[in-house]
């Protein structure tokens, strides 16, 4: 991206909500043998959870980031010390009891195995003082004057005691109250979320094959998924496809698909939420982009996205090579033909 539109990012801040944050405890391997002893080769601890690595990306690119969500009193310093490092605002909800740690183990080959905790306990109290805090964030953004350059994202899980209507009813919240509110979760929290609508979602083919009715094992089927999203009020709908790269479809304008370039892989735990974030970057900084924008938005967010897989954590939009990795992501345009002789979209 360019540098103005990184000096543009100072003006467009963003709450990050992470409702079930995490301690990641990331473990690499050269192969992982179930029921033997396996040796490490590396490991990293760090605070984590979608919307965190979501936050990190954002403040990297230039945006006053605020976290909220439900912090564990019992090991909040790890947390408290890393926010303070990245540069982010903590307006998290303190919860009793200790936040979880997950295992990610990687194997040589590319291959993660994820081992998650399920989170502490969250009553109705707490939750409703949640509510209060990303009030207290809108109120402020409007008392600024300019609401519609900034988001709310709520991001990952759901701990104990939050329901997927819970959830919903976040999403709705935010949006009542005239600010973007992006999505990224799975399963019944992501059929609730969508039904509200959310401004942008980004789930991968798997997490949305089930709203769709349909595996999404082709690119008529991810098209459907994506009109369908567009016709339900969604204003940014992207599609994560592994090796098939990413679509990304808008109201009045041309389904777009990026391709990065072959990488090793050491991790792939971030690079969705290196994703979101850097085409929440996009969004924000240049709305109403043309073409040929939304071009340059996608193929800088699919190839921070690929640089993410390179090490463990978010994306790096300093990194030395992320110039290169732009100029070999391909970009193209689908026909919307594609999708009218392969059926109409979901209703």
């Amino acid at each position: 991206m360019s540098d103005n539109t990184t000096r543009q990012a100072a003006d467009c801040p963003v709450l990050c909500v992470t409702l079930n944050p995490a301690l990641d405890m990331t473990i690499g391997l050269d192969s992982l043998v179930p029921g033997k002893v396996n040796r490490a080769r590396s490991h990293h601890l760090e605070a984590a959870g979608k919307g965190i690595n979501v936050a990190r990306v954002l403040a990297t690119l230039g945006h006053p980031v605020t976290l909220s969500g439900f912090l564990g009193a019992d090991n909040q310093a790890d947390f408290e010390a890393a926010f303070s490092e990245w540069g982010l605002h903590d307006a998290f909800e303190r919860v009793a009891g200790a936040t979880r740690i997950n295992v990610k183990l990687g194997e040589a080959s590319g291959r993660v195995t994820d081992i998650n905790g399920a989170g502490m306990q969250v009553d109705e109290a707490a939750f409703t003082r949640l509510e209060a805090r990303i009030d207290d964030w809108i109120d402020h953004q409007h008392a600024e004057g300019s609401p519609e350059r900034c988001a709310v994202v709520i991001a990952g899980s759901l701990p104990p005691g939050v329901s997927s209507e819970q959830l919903a009813s976040l999403v709705q919240r935010v949006r009542t109250r005239r600010i973007a509110c992006w999505l990224d979760t799975s399963g019944t929290a992501l059929e609730a979320g969508l039904a509200v609508p959310p401004s942008g979602v980004k789930p991968n083919e798997q997490e949305l094959a089930l709203w769709a009715g349909e595996p999404l094992e082709t690119d008529a089927a991810r098209q459907r998924a994506l009109a369908s999203l567009v016709a339900h009020g969604i204003e940014q709908a992207l599609i994560s496809a592994g090796p098939e790269g990413v679509l990304w479809a808008s109201p009045g304008a041309e389904t777009l698909r990026a391709r990065p370039p072959r990488m090793r892989v050491v991790s792939t735990v971030c690079a969705g939420d290196t994703l979101l974030a850097a085409m929440l970057h996009g969004v924000l900084c240049q709305p109403g982009a043309s073409h040929a924008a939304r071009q340059t938005i996608l193929r800088f967010a699919t190839a921070l996205s690929a640089e993410a897989v390179t090490h463990p954590g978010p994306g790096n939009p300093a990194a030395p090579e992320l110039e290169t990795l732009q100029q070999h992501t391909s970009i193209e345009t689908l026909a919307s033909a594609e999708v009218a002789t392969a059926g109409e979209p979901r209703p």
